[in-house]
């Protein structure tokens, strides 16, 4: 049993509910955020506290979760892992690679291991991707589009650190279309370039909430990102052609591969064989609850495919490619990114 502090009552709902899933495998000891009444709308019957230190330094906690505005993220996650924490942190977890090096010395000198938060990619349309690959079913990647259409409005932004450069550390390509991404480099091999046109046309922010975005893979494969913040409503499809057969996910948002996607062999001789073997593979547990899972299992000592740091490199180092291309107006190398490169210290716009 894992006993486990959340840190930040806003998206740290959704990360309780994922625990709560999983009763055998942790216990959620208390729930901090600087606003005790927000926690406590969340918690019910458990404990809840203002003073994260506390929780950090507690001896009978073993788990940091940290659910924090993003500028929060590397610092907390430092402290976690200086008191010998085991740390979830949320997206993004850094907001350059210079952090994300600090990060990895951290990791090596703490007892703990840190843990970024990619939820997408658990769930029963993933196992069948992979079950599909170990058949030999799916071939090489050839091309994938993206779509992260979603709707924020002025509602949204009213909490004062959104649409910042300060506290959102980004806009939509951080805060909505990283997961999507994270998919993307999953399955397809890692992002070698990215040509990124960005935009702010939906709401009176300080970071873009438009992004029109191609990719080369690192596999040769190409690959295309639509992502706005002004969609009718909550969007996410995901469609990716394999050198034997095309995989379509559904339209719904935070957990693509927690619903039914289409398997479309491209020779149709092979498509009883494509049924067969998808619908040979069981129900998954998907979102938090199959995350948390696989963190669990990692902690007990199970070499498993539990996201790890290096994960998080790669999203850093795209998102860098990101802004870097739309900068330039011109493609930029996604990997790998070292201090040399203009945008390692981070993306942040410099205030004049």
């Amino acid at each position: 049993m894992i006993r486990v502090a959340i840190l930040g009552a806003g998206i740290g709902a959704e990360h309780l509910a994922g625990y709560h899933a999983l009763p055998d495998l942790f216990e959620v000891a208390v729930i901090c955020d600087l606003d005790l009444k927000r926690a406590q709308d969340i918690a019910g019957d458990l404990p809840v506290s203002d003073d994260a230190e506390a929780a950090i330094q507690d001896p009978e906690i073993g788990l940091i979760d940290i659910c924090l505005p993003p500028h929060l993220h590397v610092p907390m996650s430092l402290k976690a892992l200086a008191a010998g924490k085991h740390v979830i942190c949320e997206k993004p977890l850094a907001t350059s690679l210079a952090e994300i090096d600090l990060l990895e010395e951290a990791e090596a000198a703490s007892n703990g291991t840190l843990f970024p938060v990619f939820q997408y990619r658990f769930g029963r349309a993933m196992d069948q991707l992979d079950a599909l690959r170990d058949a030999g079913l799916l071939g090489q990647p050839q091309m994938a589009s993206l779509e992260t259409h979603w709707a924020r409005d002025a509602s949204y932004y009213a909490v004062p650190w959104r649409g910042t450069w300060q506290g959102e550390c980004g806009g939509a390509v951080v805060g909505h279309a990283i997961h999507a991404h994270d998919l993307l480099s999953h399955l397809f091999g890692g992002v070698g370039s990215v040509n990124a046109r960005l935009a702010t046309r939906i709401n009176p922010i300080e970071t873009e909430d438009c992004a029109a975005l191609s990719f080369t893979m690192q596999s040769g494969a190409l690959a295309t990102s639509s992502v706005t913040l002004g969609g009718s409503d909550d969007t996410t499809r995901i469609r990716l052609v394999f050198e034997h057969l095309t995989a379509t996910s559904g339209p719904r948002p935070y957990a693509p591969m927690d619903q039914e996607w289409v398997f479309q062999a491209r020779d149709m001789t092979a498509q009883i064989e494509v049924d067969r073997v998808t619908a040979g593979v069981p129900q998954a547990r998907a979102g938090f609850p199959g995350f948390l899972a696989q963190v669990a299992a990692r902690i007990g000592g199970e070499p498993n495919s539990a996201v790890r740091l290096a994960d998080a490199r790669a999203s850093i180092e795209l998102i860098t490619a990101i802004y870097a291309s739309s900068r330039a107006n011109g493609a930029a190398e996604a990997c790998p990114i070292g201090p040399e490169h203009a945008l390692y210290a981070g993306w942040m716009p410099q205030r004049s």
